[in-house]
């Protein structure tokens, strides 16, 4: 049997190729090629190596006739088609934690180099001046360091920041208070944060329930003279809202390795005498490089000598003989995970997932990983099916996994029920249809109330009170806004009493018609949900 090929189209440390041959694959390095010629070249290969240079278009997939795996050496893969690969039954990689402890240090040399005014002072010294009364600086020994997002990132900078004698505090959906004990940190709430923190870093993806995180609103919360630092996402931060603190000296000091819209070629911030930045350098380290690289090698190579599956971004860890049967099951698992990771609020603790009937039959561990992909989704955009039950066991989170052999009034169910600080959340879900086509996935039960509606695009989630009038209410304001309806799913609990009304739209919601719609009468609360 010939061994399996592998491109290296982009430049990375070369003991990324002696990998790739001590663990039985044929390997080439050839970088900078035009998307011309890796078209014409990308056919006699099994695997593809990448950085950011590359990008897989479908055009190259389809020359990719005997492509299996593509491994982006990094954690960004904007430059892949990653649906369109899927189509193709390519698998695509990532490294997620390779840069982890660079991002980590450069957050560290941000808050010293704010704290002491380090490329100001260098400026003015280089240009022949002698500044020395200029600048006054402050001592980060004492001082309370605020976490936003304590994860793999997070946790390293608490303990870099315990070491220079900080308090660190932190505020993170999913970081329980054995975690945060385990870590180092105080646990706290958001406007607690914003209040006590003298410096503030940014350690969590860009999700919809973190974009604009430091909005003005939130920025006006935050304790006079802070210092503000952001080598996670661009986007987190309200640019122009920092831009008026930093004028007005509520914000002493703010340090961005990233942007709203990169390459920055302009920003309201540019220009502050009280504003460091960098151009996204928080991966560029040496070591960095090195590890991503020999990380993605090792994946890589596994999995077209092995067939073992690590961080892969579109498929879970199956077999051949698993995965035509649980298809079906992954996609209702990952659609109730990211269902109560959109409704659940507060910390999560604990989460218990049960298997009812036919899929009590089924391996748990994917129908689990599928789950954890759907909820930890919501707070980070590296995760998969693979990685989820990493970073839930990292967070703290406790999972569950039930069986249970009785058949209830469904032939198959699966149940997911997460526990928080406003108590449990359960949605359930089962597969309707014929099972040797697949099934289909359909909610049956959210938070106790019966419900059947398929999760698929944009939806609408509102609690109310059951009343006469409410649906036409309902429908009257989304068709004056433009908004087409799909489907409508209703449920109570009891007949005037608390009631759920789910709606498949044709259009996103924007935040201006959950307003309108939290002020129709007899509203309880107004969720909008993306699947």
């Amino acid at each position: 049997m010939s061994k399996p090929k592998v491109l290296i189209s982009d430049k990375m440390d070369p003991n990324a190729a002696r990998i790739f041959e001590e663990r039985g694959c044929d390997v080439d390095v050839i970088t900078g090629e035009s998307p011309e010629e890796l078209k014409a070249r990308i056919g006699e290969y099994h695997g593809l190596a990448i950085r950011s240079s590359t990008t897989v278009t479908p055009e190259i997939l389809d020359a990719a006739t005997n492509l299996k795996v593509i491994g982006r050496a990094g954690i960004g893969v904007d430059n892949v088609d990653i649906p369109y690969a899927s189509g193709k039954g390519v698998v695509v990689m990532n490294t997620p934690f390779g840069n982890s402890i660079t991002t980590a240090e450069h957050a560290i040399a941000m808050i010293m180099a704010l704290a002491r005014q380090i490329p100001q002072a260098n400026e003015r010294t280089q240009k022949g001046e002698w500044p020395k009364s200029a600048f006054m600086g402050v001592e980060v020994t004492g001082k309370t360091l605020g976490l936003i997002g304590a994860g793999n990132i997070g946790s390293i900078v608490a303990a870099r920041a315990q070491g220079l004698r900080m308090k660190v505090i932190a505020f993170d959906p999913f970081l329980t208070a054995e975690r945060a004990v385990e870590i180092g940190v105080e646990k706290v709430d958001l406007d607690t944060l914003l209040a006590r923190a003298d410096f503030i870093t940014l350690h969590t993806p860009l999700t919809d329930e973190t974009r604009n995180i430091l909005s003005a609103e939130n920025l006006a919360k935050t304790k006079q003279g802070v210092r503000i630092v952001n080598c996670a996402r661009g986007g987190l931060i309200d640019e122009a809202a920092l831009a008026e603190k930093l004028e007005s000296g509520h914000v002493a000091g703010a340090a961005l390795d990233v942007f709203a819209t990169e390459p920055a070629k302009e920003s309201p911030l540019f220009g502050m005498e009280n504003f460091i930045c960098t151009p996204h350098l928080g991966a560029s380290t040496t070591e960095a490089q090195v590890n991503v690289a020999l990380q993605v090698a090792e994946q890589m190579a596994d999995y077209l000598v092995n067939g073992g599956v690590t961080n892969a971004l579109n498929m879970p860890s199956l077999s051949a003989e698993e995965a035509p049967k649980l298809k079906p099951y992954m996609k209702l698992a990952e659609n109730l995970g990211s269902l109560v990771g959109q409704l659940a609020h507060g910390n999560l603790t604990t989460i218990s997932i049960e298997r009812e009937g036919a899929a009590a039959e089924l391996s748990g561990k994917p129908i689990e990983g599928a789950v954890l992909a759907g909820l930890m989704r919501q707070y980070s955009d590296t995760v998969n099916m693979v990685n989820a039950p990493y970073l839930a066991k990292e967070r703290g989170l406790d999972v569950r996994s039930i069986r249970h052999q009785k058949e209830g009034a469904y032939n198959t169910l699966i149940r997911v029920t997460v526990a928080t600080e406003q108590g449990d959340r359960s949605v359930a879900g089962t597969l309707f249809g014929s099972m040797d086509s697949g099934g289909a996935p359909r909610l049956v039960e959210m938070f106790g109330i019966g419900i059947e509606a398929e999760l698929s695009g944009n939806m609408l989630y509102i609690v109310n009170d059951d009343a006469p009038g409410f649906i036409g209410r309902i429908g009257t304001l989304l068709g004056e806004n433009g908004i087409n309806i799909g489907t409508f799913n209703l449920g109570r609990r009891e007949a005037g009493g608390e009631a759920v009304l789910l709606l498949s739209v044709d259009q996103p919601i924007t935040q201006d018609v959950v307003k309108q719609a939290c002020a129709v009468e007899g509203v309880r609360l107004v969720k909008p949900l993306a699947f």
